[in-house]
């Protein structure tokens, strides 16, 4: 299993990277399988680096904020009217698996402008996440719990196989946004990488609770759950990445590294 962060700014795009989205790949022996997790505000364009929209398996959406899921619309035009492939010339429903919460399949037709009635159905095939049951994306197994957000907001665990460890399983557990709780801790067990989000940090942020970590937090999450490895990620682009770096060694003593752009890590 290999991830690629494609974006990985916070809360907002930045100057050197889009909004919230990361590819998730593996291969069961016969193909390679991809997963994107999140799929924010502007991470299209750069997703088409890595993988052909076309050959995207199922899209996991974390929460509902555009910065995570915006660019859905322009997915959408992607999959029905690309010339070649695209449903609107093959007329073959594409159905892409689009994971998320309660209200995933409303608020994407809303953002795209459809008139009331109009739906995606041809295009993205939705399900809402259900905490404790597994879902399988050929040889992914996606499994999503409750984090601390102001919206209905989860995080994700992705199991697969290892490509560092040939013949063996690892898990990577991306945080979504979320503050400090219980159930990050419990999701991330065990993880061998956390990709966990650090938006805030200690002293400068401390008016504003449950929305999310600061790098201190995400160190300790990352130590509670004995995760192997962590990757901040989601840096507001007025953050100094050395500050959220400073923060989580402070609280985890593992590898630890901030996510960039376009580079791969093998799992």
């Amino acid at each position: 299993m290999r991830l690629v962060p494609v974006g990985v700014s916070g809360s907002l795009p930045g100057p050197d990277s889009p909004a919230s989205s990361y590819l998730v790949q593996a291969s069961d022996g016969e193909r390679d399988w991809s997963v994107v997790l999140d799929l924010g505000s502007g991470a299209l364009g750069a997703l088409q680096r890595h993988v052909d929209p076309l050959d995207i398996d199922a899209v996991a959406l974390s929460h509902l904020h555009p910065d995570h899921c915006a660019d859905l619309s322009g997915l959408y035009v992607y999959l029905r009217y690309h010339p070649v492939r695209g449903s609107h010339r093959s007329g073959v429903p594409r159905r892409l698996p689009v994971l998320g919460p309660t209200t995933s399949r409303e608020r994407a037709a809303e953002m795209y402008g459809l008139a009331p009635g109009e739906d995606m159905d041809a295009e993205y095939a939705f399900r809402t996440w259900e905490p404790g049951r597994a879902v399988q994306v050929g040889p992914l197994t996606l499994e999503a719990f409750p984090v601390l957000h102001p919206v209905e907001a989860y995080g994700i665990r992705v199991t697969g196989p290892s490509t560092r460890r040939p013949g063996e399983q690892t898990t990577l557990v991306f945080s979504g946004d979320t503050d400090y709780c219980d159930s990050l801790v419990e999701g991330a067990r065990g993880a061998d990488l956390l990709l966990c989000e650090a938006a805030f940090l200690e002293g400068r942020d401390d008016g504003v609770t449950g929305i999310h970590l600061t790098g201190h937090r995400a160190g300790r999450v990352a130590t509670e759950a004995r995760a192997a490895r962590l990757l901040l990620t989601h840096l507001t682009v007025w953050t100094d990445p050395a500050d959220a770096l400073a923060e989580a060694r402070g609280t985890y003593d593992g590898p630890l590294d901030v996510a960039v752009p376009g580079q791969v890590y093998e799992l």
